[in-house]
């Protein structure tokens, strides 16, 4: 008998305190049970490239380049390790990561549909209408565009 694949859910992650919140609201909603998860858990992080930061112009040495883009790596591989610690913290040890280059936006709705998610968790970095209006806001696009159910997950009010 074939074995049946769990319903993936994606969770976003970024250096952000509000990204962290949401994968703890993520584990103790959806993987509850110390053993046996009715779900995949994938943790998804949106880098972006070198060239980003620079801007369209061809700024800056390709030294420069090299170091930023080292720099850039380092800092996801250790928004990784938090979240994998994280989730080990809460038991849950059967954890895939995908680091991804590009528009953190792009990103995840491309993630959505290559792992077929059934939900995206994400959190609310809780930008006013003004700096939403400048910056965007990854939560509003994904919950616009993304071919799955989102959940966005707001810092409680102490």
């Amino acid at each position: 008998m074939a074995e049946t694949q769990k319903p993936v859910i994606l969770v976003a992650v970024d250096e952000s305190e509000h990204s962290f919140l949401a994968l703890k609201w993520a584990l103790d909603h959806f993987f509850v049970s110390k053993e046996n998860h009715k779900f995949k858990l994938i943790i998804v992080h949106a880098v972006g490239s070198p060239a980003s930061y620079l801007g369209m112009a061809e700024v800056g040495s390709s030294e420069f380049v090299k170091v930023l883009d080292s720099d850039l790596r380092k800092s996801a591989a250790i928004t990784i390790q938090k979240a994998k610690d994280i989730c080990s913290s809460k038991s849950v040890d059967d954890v895939s990561t995908e680091v991804s280059q590009g528009d953190p936006r792009n990103v995840l709705c491309e993630a959505i549909d290559k792992y077929h998610a059934s939900i995206l968790v994400m959190g609310s970095h809780g930008y006013g209408a003004i700096k939403r209006a400048v910056l965007g806001s990854v939560s509003d696009y994904c919950a616009h565009h993304g071919r799955c159910n989102v959940i966005i997950i707001k810092k409680p009010q102490h």
